[in-house]
């Protein structure tokens, strides 16, 4: 099956999910509000917290799990022994530091035994 096409299926599905899940959340916050169990503004907050989350437009929980992704990305590579980015940098900058002592105490004639 093409990837384009099974891409833009998924998207079709998703998008249409999430409108399910809104209007169906409309209609029991409007049953809700009839009751009185809940206020009409409490309800329109609801609905609006809710869509946002579903469209991805909540950056503190984004946030919170790009955090874990990193975490559990982090402890797979610890797992597997490889080493991060940010520890192969601090090694180059380490050896880079050590050749420049070398190149000075060999032009300074030092001994290096």
């Amino acid at each position: 099956m093409d990837q384009g096409n099974l891409l833009q299926m998924l998207l079709l599905r998703g998008l249409g999910t999430t409108s399910l899940v809104g209007d169906r959340l409309r209609n029991v916050s409007q049953d809700w509000v009839m009751s009185g169990r809940l206020d009409p503004a409490q309800a329109s907050a609801l609905v609006d917290d809710v869509l946002k989350a579903l469209r991805g437009e909540t950056p503190e929980v984004e946030q919170q799990a790009e955090r874990q992704l990193e975490r559990n990305r982090d402890q797979l590579l610890q797992d597997l022994g490889l080493a991060r980015q940010r520890e192969v940098d601090e090694l180059r900058g380490r050896i880079d530091r050590l050749e420049q002592t070398l190149r000075q105490r060999q032009a300074n004639g030092d001994r290096l035994d």
